[in-house]
């Protein structure tokens, strides 16, 4: 066998019965690493299951015994820049444009048809894995028959300026409000910024893969105070795009402009003994992720907030402009999750236009922003129960 952890699958040891690791090659310039569960029985209904950051294919584990108990063939990569997935450029001045999220779509896209799949009973996003569900299901609804979005709402395609030869007023672009906002953060008394800006640095991969308390420290830290576990997780909606509501929100979204994401999530690092009573992520489940980040450093998940900062990767999806999500959609979070409420307007715009089947829409007591991590069972129940109600 390889000695190399990125050309071998993650090994069984690591993973729930039931569950096996392959590598997938010629998936759109990748040889995509993924985990399957209900693949002993063929013919089954496949569910898609993408991650976010820092997170691989690997934070599905614990809901995918359910989902293939209930008779799906469930597929969950590590996606482009991630984990041991392979064909992709981790460098910051790389080409940027393989991490766009429509080429993401295509990742998705070449993926379920190499398993032989015209179509998906659903494709499930959580975090930035959520907006490229939601585009996938947006671009491709033939394929993607459903979606369910996980922590990060979906506010719909950019708008294009309508009807200006007539004069119609025009309301001010959201990202003139943001850069705005941006700038008046940085002039703050405490001066602040946003950490998908910051994310967007050349100087952030090696902030976090180089930090002082080291990689598993690092993660641990940055999973718990993001979780239910942190007890200054109490969320509320944003009343838009300025300078005072941004300043509200925790410091691991908008970040003192002199502290990396390190430094920043370190001071809440948990006791021994809160480590030992995480039971949604056990220190040996922590060293999966923190073995796989030490090794591929965290640039390829950082090109995707390069993008998602990028007017002119923003620019590609104003084509489709004025399109909705029109298959069956559900929503859940944790309800201690920030990740709900930070795009102030999301969360309502999501379920008022942007998805017009949005089915059921879940906030999940007892868990923060990872939540199919945090409330696995519950997490199963709502998919399960809107899987049901498409049947």
């Amino acid at each position: 066998m390889n000695t190399d952890p990125a050309m071998n699958p993650l090994g069984s040891t690591a993973l729930p019965g039931g569950i096996r690791a392959r590598l997938v090659p010629g998936i759109n310039g990748l040889t995509m690493h993924v985990l399957e569960a209900g693949f002993e029985a063929p013919g089954r209904h496949c569910i898609l299951l993408l991650h976010g950051f820092p997170e691989l294919a690997y934070s599905w584990r614990k809901v995918m015994p359910a989902l293939a108990a209930a008779g799906y063939h469930v597929i969950a990569p590590d996606q482009r820049g991630y984990g041991r997935t392979t064909g992709w450029d981790g460098g910051y001045d790389a080409n940027l444009a393989p991490f766009r999220v429509l080429n993401l779509v295509r990742d998705a896209l070449a993926l379920v048809s190499a398993f032989g799949y015209c179509s998906v009973a659903a494709v499930v996003g959580h975090d930035f894995g959520s907006p490229v569900a939601a585009w996938c299901a947006l671009t491709r609804p033939d394929v993607f028959r459903s979606v369910v979005l996980m922590s990060a709402p979906f506010a719909g395609p950019p708008a294009l300026p309508f009807d200006t030869l007539a004069g119609a007023p025009q309301t001010v672009a959201p990202r003139s409000l943001i850069d705005h906002a941006l700038a008046e953060l940085a002039a703050l008394p405490r001066p602040r910024k946003h950490y998908q800006w910051y994310y967007s640095t050349r100087e952030a991969n090696a902030d976090m893969l180089h930090c002082s308390q080291g990689v598993h420290d690092f993660l641990r830290a940055y999973y718990h105070c993001k979780s239910a576990d942190w007890m200054d997780n109490r969320p509320f909606r944003l009343q838009g795009w300025s300078v005072d509501e941004l300043a509200r929100l925790p410091t691991y979204y908008v970040m003192d402009l002199d502290k990396g994401m390190a430094e920043t999530v370190a001071p809440e690092m948990p006791s021994s003994a809160a480590i030992a009573a995480c039971r949604w992520l056990p220190d040996e489940e922590l060293a999966v992720y923190s073995a796989e980040y030490a090794r591929t450093g965290f640039q390829g998940g950082l090109q995707w907030y390069r993008c998602a900062t990028d007017p002119a990767s923003a620019a590609d999806l104003l084509l489709f402009s004025g399109r909705t999500i029109s298959v069956p959609s559900c929503f859940i979070a944790g309800r201690n999750d920030w990740g709900v409420y930070q795009a102030p307007g999301a969360f309502e715009k999501m379920q008022a236009s942007a998805c017009t089947r949005m089915l059921e829409c879940h906030l999940v007591a007892g868990a923060g922003h990872w939540v199919q991590q945090e409330q696995a069972e519950k997490v199963g129940e709502f998919m399960l129960a809107f899987f049901r109600h498409l049947q």
